[in-house]
């Protein structure tokens, strides 16, 4: 979760390849039903591309029974950048189908480079999980919500819960955890984040396959029987130091070999 602070650059915004107005601003304002990757772009280049506009695409799919086409998303990407003077920064693509239109309205929103915040998280369960969790989507108040109380609480961030205690995902993080020879990911409903997936990808090709599994806040399946966890999104990799009362260790060989991991992906153009 993401709060604007005054002190924070307004972003460069873009509809279809044309300059933000009034009109086209009101799409997001008035008709929030959509969906929208993140990414993080170096010197025009992004780590999973394909699997971003393959994000875009299959959502649009199902939500408006339209397709995407790659070809011109990175062209908007390219375009937007080229508005913004800028070839390090955070990318959002938006995809809208506004009321009568017959061709999805594609919003690229351009900031300054991010970056997950430096040391490790804390974590305040919370009992939320989203509707239709596969799909990344604007306008979730809940996580929002969450978010807020769990800064509020002294946490860095929210993590979701099912009913009985069944851990999902952060608020705008997936959750890993260590235990002592393979990551493991929560086996429950959330979104595959692009990030998850290029670990994934890593781990498997250095004969260290991932396993999914349960993950309960106690019991047999606790998070506690864990020795490490971590948290990843667009902006990177972050070890997790305590949820609510339950405290990781920070495996530095872990973070070490998931980092390499994910600079080992490529690097696209866009």
């Amino acid at each position: 979760m993401t709060t604007h602070r005054p002190d924070t650059p307004l972003p460069h915004i873009e509809f279809d390849g044309r300059p933000a107005t009034e009109e086209g601003l009101r799409i997001p304002a008035l008709y929030g039903y959509g969906h929208f990757t993140a990414m993080q772009v170096r010197e025009g280049r992004v780590r999973g591309l394909g699997p971003h506009l393959a994000r875009l695409d299959a959502a649009n799919q199902e939500l408006f029974d339209l397709p995407v086409d790659g070809d011109r998303v990175r062209e908007l990407i390219r375009h937007a950048l080229g508005g913004a003077g800028l070839r390090d920064a955070s990318v959002r693509v938006n995809g809208y189908l506004p009321p009568g239109a017959t061709r999805t309205t594609l919003m690229v929103t351009v900031r300054e480079p991010a970056a997950m915040p430096a040391g490790p998280r804390s974590l305040m369960s919370v009992p939320y999980t989203r509707t239709v969790p596969h799909i990344k989507r604007p306008g979730e108040f809940g996580q929002t919500y969450y978010g807020i109380l769990a800064e509020r609480a002294g946490f860095d961030e929210a993590l979701l819960t099912a009913p009985g205690g069944v851990v999902t995902e952060g608020a705008i993080t997936n959750i890993g955890f260590w235990d002592g020879s393979s990551v493991v990911w929560p086996d429950a409903p959330a979104l595959i984040g692009i990030t998850m997936t290029l670990l994934e990808q890593g781990l498997e090709r250095a004969g260290r396959p991932p396993a999914r599994r349960p993950v309960t806040l106690e019991g047999p399946d606790g998070a506690g029987r864990y020795p490490a966890a971590f948290v990843c999104n667009s902006q990177g990799i972050a070890p997790v130091r305590r949820i609510d009362d339950t405290a990781f260790a920070v495996d530095e060989e872990l973070m070490r070999e998931l980092d390499a991991v994910y600079d080992g992906a490529p690097l696209d153009a866009v």
